[in-house]
C-alpha cells in the first residue's frame, strides 16, 4: 500500500470512530416538583398574610380561565385566579424553542358545532368566527392550511391518516362496515360535544365494555382498521382501544365528523390551529385578567367557612403560604388534586377521584434548521403520523406560516403513555435525553436526516395529563353529582374541570368552566 493510500485509509477509520453530534436541550413545561408540594402541605409554615375577594378560582387551565371570563361577563370583577404554574393554560400552554413558538400540549380546536354555543360565542368575541347570511364562517388565517395530515405507511407517505396504500378488498370492506356502524349509532342517539343531559340507554350499554371488545363483537378485526382506531383513541384519550370504553371510541367519530370510508365522500371537520397550539387561545383568555391572575400559587387546602370558603396557597416566589377568603370558590383543579386539598372532601369527590384513571403524556419539541429530506409520496403536512409507531407523530409549528422560503421550524412529537405499565414513574425518572432519543429514533424512519437538522430538543412531561374514559366513566354517578348543585357544607363551591366529563378536550373544559362561572356569579 502506498503512503498516500495508507494515510487516506487512516483518515477514514478516524472519521468512522467520531461520536455523533450532541444535541442540546432539557425539560420545559409543567413543574412536577411544584405539583408534588401537595404531599408536603401539612409541613408548610402558617399563613403569612390573608387576602380577600368575592370569588376565588382555584386552577388556571382552560376551565378556570373560562370561569373567570364568565365572572367578568356577569359583572363580577372582585375575583382572583390561583394558578400552579408561572403561566395559565394547563394542557393548552404554548412555549418557545430557539425563539420559535410551539405547543407544549393541545395543538388544535375543531370548528365547534351547534352543540357548543359557548365555545362558538368565545370565538366570535375574539374575532375568529362570525355569522354571515345565516352560516358561521371562520377566519381563514387560523384554519389549518392544506395539506392537513398524512401517514407514513409501507415506506411511503400517503394523504390522510386512514391506511390506504396497497390495502386489499377485505380491508376496504371493513372500513365500509365500520362507517355503517358509526352511522347507525349517530342515528340512534346523539353523541353530544360537550356532554349534556341524561345518558341514553344505548350509551350506557356502550359504556359497559371496551372499544376493542365492541369491535370484536362487530367482527371488525382488520389490522389496518384496528391500528387506525387505536391511534384515534390514543390521540384523543391517551390510551388505546382496549382501555377506553366503546362509548368513547364511537364518540370520537359520532360527535364530530362521523367516519367516511374511502370513496364515500365526506370530509374531516376543519380545525383551528396556531404555531403555539391552543396556547394562543389560553393567552386570549388570560390577557384580560391582569393582576387577578395569581400565578405560581400551589393550592394546598380549601375549607368551608360559615359564610364562605378559605383557601391556603403556597407562593412559589415568596416561599410563603397565603390565605385567601372568599364568599364563593370555583374549584377548577383535577379531581385527584381536589380530593386531596378539600377539607373535608365530599363523598362524591373522593369516589370520582378514585374512579378516574389519568394518562401520562410526553411532548417533545425539536428545533430544526431547515426542512427535512422526505420519503416519497404526499407532501409535508401539518400533522404527520407514522404507522405502527409508539408515538402519535408530529405537528409542524411552522405550517401556518405564509412564507415560501425554507426556514427553521419546530416539530412537536407526542406520545401517550396511558397503556404503559408504571408509565408515570418512568416518565419522571428518565432523563430528558431518553425522550429525545425516543423521538429522534422514531421519526428518523421517515426523515433520515433528522439528527443532522436538529438544533435543540425540549421535553414537557405531564404525569396526569388527561382523564381516560374507561368503561363506566360516562355513567359514573359520582361525576354526575359533582356536575350538579353542591349541598352543605359546600353550597358555595362549584367544580369546573374536564375531569367531570371523564376525558380532556377544549370544548368540555371551556363549557364546564363557563357554566361554573355563571353559577358562582349568581
Amino acid at each position: 500500500m502506498r503512503r498516500r493510500a495508507l494515510l487516506a485509509a487512516g483518515a477514514l477509520g478516524l472519521a468512522g470512530c467520531q461520536a455523533e453530534r450532541e444535541i442540546a436541550g432539557g425539560f420545559n413545561g409543567p413543574s412536577a416538583e411544584r405539583g408534588h408540594l401537595l404531599r408536603e402541605a401539612r409541613a408548610l409554615a402558617a399563613p403569612a398574610l390573608t387576602r380577600r375577594c368575592e370569588v376565588l378560582v382555584a386552577g388556571g387551565g382552560i376551565a378556570g380561565l373560562a370561569a373567570a371570563r364568565a365572572l367578568r361577563q356577569a359583572g363580577v370583577e372582585d375575583f382572583a385566579l390561583l394558578e400552579l404554574e408561572d403561566s395559565a393554560g394547563g394542557n393548552s400552554r404554548g412555549g418557545r424553542v430557539g425563539g420559535l413558538a410551539c405547543p407544549l400540549g393541545a395543538h388544535y380546536l375543531p370548528v365547534p358545532g351547534d352543540d357548543a354555543p359557548e365555545v362558538r360565542a368565545f370565538l366570535e368575541e375574539i374575532g375568529l368566527a362570525q355569522r354571515v347570511a345565516g352560516r358561521w364562517t371562520y377566519d381563514e388565517r387560523h384554519l389549518c392550511h392544506s395539506p392537513q395530515e398524512r401517514l407514513y405507511f409501507n415506506g411511503h407517505w400517503q394523504e390522510g391518516l386512514l391506511p390506504l396504500q396497497g390495502v386489499g378488498a377485505d380491508t376496504l370492506a371493513q372500513y365500509r362496515r365500520f362507517a355503517q356502524r358509526v352511522g347507525e349509532a349517530r342515528a340512534r342517539d346523539r353523541f353530544l360535544l360537550p356532554l349534556r343531559g341524561p345518558v341514553p340507554p344505548s350509551h350506557r350499554a356502550l359504556d359497559a365494555l371496551s372499544f376493542a371488545a365492541w369491535l370484536d363483537r362487530a367482527g371488525l378485526g382488520d389490522p389496518q382498521l384496528r391500528w387506525y382506531l387505536d391511534y384515534c383513541c390514543r390521540d384523543d384519550y391517551g390510551a388505546g382501544s382496549a382501555t377506553v370504553s366503546a362509548w368513547a371510541g364511537l364518540h370520537y367519530f359520532a360527535s364530530r365528523h362521523g367516519f367516511a370510508a374511502p370513496g364515500e365522500g365526506g370530509e374531516r371537520d376543519a380545525v383551528l390551529t396556531w404555531p403555539e397550539g391552543n396556547g394562543w387561545l389560553a393567552q386570549q383568555l388570560a390577557q384580560a385578567l391582569g393582576e387577578r391572575l395569581q400565578a405560581g400559587r400551589v393550592v394546598t387546602r380549601i375549607a368551608p367557612l360559615k359564610h364562605g370558603v378559605q383557601v391556603d396557597a403556597w407562593n412559589a416566589a415568596t416561599r410563603q403560604v397565603e390565605r385567601w377568603q372568599a364568599a364563593r370558590c370555583i374549584v377548577a383543579l383535577p379531581l385527584h388534586v381536589s380530593a386531596r386539598v378539600l377539607d373535608p372532601a365530599p363523598a362524591a369527590l373522593s369516589e370520582a377521584a378514585r374512579q378516574l384513571r389519568h394518562a401520562p403524556w410526553v411532548v417533545v419539541n425539536l428545533h430544526i434548521d431547515q426542512p427535512l429530506r422526505d420519503r416519497p409520496g404526499a407532501p409535508p403536512s401539518w400533522d404527520n403520523v407514522l404507522y405502527g409507531a409508539p408515538g402519535l407523530g408530529y405537528v409542524d409549528a411552522g405550517h401556518q406560516g405564509l412564507g415560501v422560503t425554507p426556514r427553521p421550524t419546530v416539530l412537536t412529537w407526542y406520545r401517550a403513555l396511558g397503556d404503559e405499565p408504571r408509565a408515570r414513574a418512568r416518565l419522571l425518572a428518565q432523563p430528558w435525553t431518553a425522550w429525545r432519543e425516543a423521538a429522534l429514533d422514531e421519526l428518523s424512519a421517515a426523515h433520515p436526516d433528522l439528527r443532522d437538522r436538529t438544533l435543540r430538543v425540549e421535553v414537557a412531561r405531564y404525569g396526569h395529563a388527561m382523564a381516560i374514559p374507561v368503561p363506566g366513566t360516562r355513567t359514573s354517578a359520582a361525576l354526575a353529582a359533582l356536575r350538579g348543585t353542591q349541598a352543605d357544607p359546600w353550597r358555595r363551591l362549584q367544580f369546573a374541570h374536564s375531569d367531570l366529563s371523564g376525558y380532556s378536550v377544549f370544548e368540555e373544559a371551556f363549557t364546564l368552566g363557563h357554566h361554573a362561572g355563571r353559577r358562582a356569579a349568581r
